[in-house]
């Protein structure tokens, strides 16, 4: 039996596709000025091609409508057919490599855009586009005119010779009420010098009333300054006029391979490293994106780029680069020059380097962990939280032999006022890199130890108390073991530096994950529960050690009363954990009001009592010293 097979053609609504290239493809309105400019540029490109000494000269003219008009190679009958009338087709690619007929192969990679795709962009200020073009190919090339609207229709006629005696194009568009913001005369200006402030040929943008203003000029990094000074303060101009900031210092960027030169500005405030950087790139001097975020590795976040390159890829609207191969060979590049630019100031230029790392220390952390030659070169220069301050490591390690490092910052912040007291040297290691970073030192800086603190060493340089004062306190430490121990917290009692501390909270990653999941296997019910309760380990407890050096806790191990013991201890172990400076559960929350409460109660019952004394002529209960 045999099967019929039919073919058929995809039936395409020019309108939608219109519509949806002109309104959906591109960011903003105001991209249809940067297409126009790049069709002028890429159509004088192709006629210097052929004719070398060909003029090349952009004009935009702005009133009740807009042109552009360039001397660039033109387009003939055949052309118009071939370029306007089919959707996608370039004027710059042919099938056989040609350029408008041509066969000039090499000219190719010079081209921005598309012809015919950017010139759809115009209709989202436009209902209507007249193309009048004269081709360079022959001396007696017919001017042809196209003129297509935003319906997807379209007429071609040819016109007189005079008409337009030159080889060239002029685009005409008539805008529509809605786009007539963005044709207006100062707007116009505005994005043509956004757009076209580097590009190679003279641009022209003409007013009403004649008024011509040149917005082309030579790219900062081309320029010649009489020397290093003089340049360096050209380009941090160049700098505050484009970013708004001067430059802590500049970056020239230089990489013939993919024809890209530029300079990169290194900001003088720092910027968290979640705020990727956005990089002006131009393609080929036409601005290809001001927010190209993917020029330069994540961890360059403290330079602003601005560059030109002639070997990368514009993704389909042509305001982003290509996530290609090269775009990753250019961005390690890039990076491997802002780490010579750090290894420069190692070298020669200290106070610059200081400067630096005092704004920007995370950024250099974050690469140091990735690149052994850059951290045995900055290490000892990063500054880092210790018991001793904001020091450098370098400085920290010639007081401290042994160094401490702890796993979280609330733990640094329980241990730092009494290690600092017993001289023991501990570093904060909860911040983003600073752990592993410390922990590298004895890689670079032989006789140094690093290790993690552990609770325990700091208890062992905690000193005991005489027996009789511990006899004293029997009674209080016992209600304070009964009431704090459901808490998963062990009682006791030392003599510490300084006297001002009352209470050191001990506590540790495991003893807080143990009373999480002891918290959440009593609060469970069913399986849950029994899974909870069959991961109970052995963790150590947490410790609240008292200071009989402080004056409240002398006083405190005084009181025989079980309820204001009670209210005293839970007031002793809050005062511990506000000062761990960790966020506080229900349960601790809870505490602390009912410490505060209890202790206003037995205030307010003392002054009770003594103001009934009073009345009856009684003598005044005696306080306790």
């Amino acid at each position: 039996m045999s099967q019929h097979q039919t073919s058929h053609t995809f039936q395409v609504d020019l309108r939608g596709l219109v519509d949806l290239l002109s309104h959906h493809l591109y960011s903003s309105p105001r991209v249809y000025l940067r297409e126009l400019l790049q069709n002028a540029v890429d159509a004088i490109t192709a006629r210097r091609a052929l004719h070398p000494d060909a003029p090349a000269r952009i004009t935009v003219e702005t009133g009740e409508t807009l042109t552009v008009t360039d001397t660039g190679v033109g387009l003939s009958e055949k052309d118009v057919h071939t370029f306007l009338a089919t959707i996608g087709r370039s004027s710059k690619r042919s099938a056989d490599g040609g350029l408008d007929g041509t066969a000039i192969a090499s000219a190719r990679s010079e081209f921005i855009g598309q012809f015919g795709i950017g010139l759809l962009a115009c209709f989202v200020v436009a209902d209507e586009i007249t193309v009048v073009s004269r081709s360079a190919a022959t001396p007696d090339a017919p001017v042809v005119e196209w003129r297509g609207r935003a319906d997807g229709s379209y007429t071609i006629r040819t016109l007189p010779p005079h008409t337009r005696p030159e080889p060239g194009t002029t685009v005409r568009l008539t805008p529509r009420a809605d786009g007539t913001e963005w044709t207006r005369p100062d707007r116009v200006l505005e994005l043509a010098r956004h757009y076209g402030g580097l590009l190679r040929h003279e641009v022209t943008v003409t007013d009403a009333r004649g008024t011509a203003t040149r917005i082309d000029r030579t790219p900062p990094w081309e320029e010649r300054h009489a020397s290093p000074r003089a340049r360096r303060e050209a380009l941090a101009e160049h700098c505050r006029s484009t970013f708004g900031f001067t430059p802590l210092d500049t970056v020239e960027l230089d990489l013939p391979v993919v024809g890209l030169r530029g300079v990169a500005y290194v900001l003088p405030t720092a910027v968290s490293p979640s705020q990727r950087a956005g990089h002006r790139v131009h393609l080929k001097g036409m601005l290809l994106s001001d927010q190209a975020s993917e020029l330069l590795p994540d961890w360059a976040f403290f330079v602003r780029c601005v560059v030109d390159t002639t070997g990368l890829r514009p993704t389909a609207s042509r305001e982003a680069l290509y996530e290609d191969e090269t775009l990753d060979a250019v961005r390690e590049a890039l990076g491997n020059r802002l780490r010579d630019w750090l290894t420069g100031l190692a070298a020669g230029e200290p106070t610059l380097l200081h400067r630096f790392i005092e704004t920007h220390h995370l950024a250099v952390k974050a690469l140091a962990r990735h690149d052994d030659a850059l951290l045995r070169m900055l290490l000892p220069w990063l500054p880092f939280e210790t018991t001793d301050g904001n020091v450098t490591l370098d400085e920290f390690a010639r007081s401290h032999p042994t160094i401490l490092v702890t796993r979280s910052v609330e733990e640094f912040r329980q241990v730092a006022p009494i290690a600092a007291a017993a001289g023991l040297g501990v570093v904060n290691g909860g911040y983003t890199y600073d752990r592993d970073l410390v922990h590298r030192l004895p890689e670079i800086r032989s006789g140094t130890t690093v290790d993690d603190l552990d609770p325990a060493t700091v208890t062992a340089h905690l000193d005991a108390v005489e027996p009789a004062a511990e006899l004293a306190a029997a009674s209080f430490l016992a209600v304070a073991r009964e009431v704090i121990g459901v808490h998963d917290c062990d009682v006791v009692l030392r003599s510490f530096q300084p006297v001002t501390a009352p209470a050191l909270l001990l506590d540790n990653r495991e003893a807080r994950h143990e009373r999480t999941r002891s918290e959440l296997a009593g609060a469970g019910d069913g399986l849950w529960a029994d899974i909870l309760g069959s991961l109970r380990t052995e963790a150590p407890r947490a410790q609240l050690v008292l200071n009989h050096l402080n004056p409240l806790v002398r006083r405190a191990a005084t009181i025989t009363e079980r309820g204001l013991a009670t209210a005293t201890a839970e007031a002793l172990y809050g005062q511990a954990l506000l000062l761990s400076r960790r966020p506080l559960r229900a349960a601790e929350s809870a505490l602390l009001n009912r410490a505060f409460l209890g202790l206003l109660d037995h205030a307010m019952h003392d002054h009770a009592t003594h103001d009934r004394a009073g009345d009856q002529g009684g003598p005044a209960p005696r306080k306790e010293p």
